[in-house]
């Protein structure tokens, strides 16, 4: 099966950059949509097309996904919108390196660890001012010479993952298990429902950091345990707290440091629910920032050792994030926005 030529002729050197990208499995033929089209008529299922055109499932999905139109996958249409899409990514890579104000807004947020998927998707819905570019594009730009110190800093951020061992887990009394928990709450139906977990310091270390996440909002608060104690766990949360006065449900896991869970209920005026032993994924917003935060702060690292302000940078960091689930806004400015509309219903009521 033959495959038509690249559109991309190298003109520029970031044009030429274009040919060092790692290659991948050719783009679909004409042939290979028009057999596509005509099993999908026949109804065979998608899996079973993958096989037969020896492609995978998700980039059978992403075909139809992206050339689909109102009567369905016809194609020729779909075979057109390849082409332009084709001949304009050379161009939309350029973009970025001819405006100093679009490139300098895309470097500036690929540093600050945003991915290319959402700073495209932040520029179409919310950066006007700027002209549009895709994630692909962004990707391409990275991938030229303008780009390779971005690429450098991108490469000396991917975690790497150690083995993980189970801490034995303590019975704590009275828990009320997430089985119990208000359907709302699965639903991220409101602004106060949280998650909460701890990052911990290596063998050697000391200290450890409290994770709290809003679920709805996604914006996470981040304090610096330095004495860990049971007291000073609540006092940690209650200094969150205080940047997060709409806090309403917490669920955690089976920490000891949450032993006492009936006497923080009262102190923070909120209910507790308990993940069930070793379901990590029962809290899984926190658990993802926790993984973000660890590019920061590696597993084994001293906790201690590091300053309240830098906490704090990661804890801001992590609020300014342009996020997909929220429209590529912040979880900052959704919590923002919640805030401004409460008070502005608390005016009217008066």
């Amino acid at each position: 099966m033959t495959h038509p030529a690249s559109l991309l002729t190298p003109h520029t050197l970031i044009q030429s950059e274009y040919e060092k990208i790692k290659k991948k499995k050719p783009q679909f033929s004409q042939s290979e949509r028009d057999e596509l089209s005509i099993l999908r008529k026949k109804g065979y299922p998608f899996r079973d097309i993958a096989k037969a055109l020896g492609r995978s499932f998700s980039a059978l999905c992403t075909e139809v996904n992206r050339n689909k139109t109102k009567n369905g996958y016809d194609p020729g249409v779909a075979q057109q919108k390849a082409i332009l899409r084709r001949r304009n990514s050379k161009f939309q890579g350029m973009k970025i390196v001819e405006h100093p104000a679009l490139q300098t807004f895309v470097e500036e947020k690929l540093y600050d660890d945003q991915s290319p998927a959402n700073i495209a998707g932040r520029i179409q819905k919310h950066e006007h001012q700027l002209p549009y570019v895709s994630r692909e594009s962004i990707y391409r730009y990275i991938d030229t010479v303008y780009g390779r110190n971005i690429e450098r800093y991108r490469n000396g951020r991917r975690r790497k993952r150690g083995k993980h061992r189970r801490t034995r887990l303590l019975k704590l009394d009275g828990r009320t298990f997430i089985d119990k928990r208000p359907i709302s709450i699965g639903k991220r139906a409101r602004i106060g429902d949280s998650e909460a977990d701890f990052i911990v310091s290596g063998r050697s270390g000391k200290g450890i950091l409290l994770v709290v996440i809003d679920r709805k909002s996604r914006t996470p608060f981040v304090e610096q345990i330095i004495d860990v104690t049971i007291e000073n766990v609540h006092k940690a949360f209650l200094r969150i707290k205080k940047r997060y006065p709409e806090l309403r449900t917490i669920t955690t896991d089976n920490d000891i440091l949450l032993r006492k869970h009936k006497e923080l209920e009262i102190l923070l005026g909120v209910n507790i629910y308990f993940c069930h032993p070793y379901h990590s994924w029962e809290k899984g917003s926190v658990e993802h920032v926790n993984g973000i935060i660890r590019k920061d702060i590696p597993k084994g690292s001293d906790i201690s050792n590091y300053s309240k302000k830098f906490i704090r940078s990661i804890e801001k960091k992590l609020q300014r994030a342009y996020m997909e689930c929220l429209d590529y806004k912040t979880p900052y400015e959704v919590l923002t926005e919640y805030r401004k509309q409460k008070r502005r219903g608390s005016v009217k009521r008066e």
